[in-house]
C-alpha cells in the first residue's frame, strides 16, 4: 500500500478538468493566470469558487480587488495556457501578447475565450497552498459551440512562477 499523500497526488493528477484563466485589474495594473482548481459551488445563490496559487502575482492582486474574471479556455487555446500558465508577470506583460478588451468593471476579458464570467469576490478561503475566491457572478458570456481545453492536454506547460 502506498503512502496516502502519494496516492492522493497520483489520483488527483489523473483527473481531467477544464482549464480556466483568471484575470484581475486595479487601475492600470492587469494580471492573469491559469488556475488548476475551480468549480461552481452553489445554484442559489449562484456562486463560483476560483482557487489561486499563493505563489503568483494574480493572487497578490486578487487581495486588492473586489472582482475577478474567469475564462474557460477553448480547445484551441493551448497558446493562451502557455502564456498565462507558463509565463510570469514578473518578467512580461502577458496582455501585450494576446487579444483582450476591457469588460465589466474594467476586468480584462480575453477575446479568444468566448465563455467567461465576471464575479464579485464575496469571500476568501484559506485552502492550503491556494486561496479560494468565492465569486458572485454579475456578467458573462457563454458560447455553446466552444469546447473546453482540458488539463491532461496541457500538462507539459511548466508553471511560470515557482511553487
Amino acid at each position: 500500500m502506498s503512502e496516502p499523500s502519494s496516492t492522493f497526488l497520483q489520483l488527483a493528477g489523473s483527473l481531467d478538468y477544464p482549464v480556466f484563466i483568471v484575470t484581475a485589474t486595479a487601475g492600470e495594473r492587469r494580471e492573469g493566470c491559469v488556475i488548476g482548481f475551480a468549480t461552481q459551488s452553489s445554484f442559489d445563490p449562484p456562486r463560483f469558487l476560483a482557487c489561486l496559487s499563493r505563489a503568483n502575482r494574480t493572487y497578490r492582486l486578487a487581495w486588492e480587488v473586489d472582482a475577478l474574471a474567469v475564462h474557460v479556455v477553448p480547445a484551441d487555446g493551448a497558446a493562451l495556457v502557455e502564456l498565462f500558465g507558463g509565463q510570469t508577470g514578473d518578467e512580461i506583460d502577458k496582455f501585450e501578447r494576446c487579444s483582450w478588451r476591457s469588460g465589466p468593471r474594467g476586468l480584462p476579458i480575453l477575446d479568444d475565450c468566448p465563455s467567461w464570467l465576471a464575479g464579485e469576490i464575496v469571500a476568501r478561503h484559506d485552502l492550503g497552498d491556494h486561496m479560494g475566491f468565492l465569486l458572485d457572478p454579475f456578467a458573462g458570456e457563454y458560447d455553446e459551440r466552444a469546447e473546453a481545453l482540458y488539463f491532461q492536454q496541457v500538462k507539459y506547460v511548466d508553471p511560470g512562477h515557482s511553487a
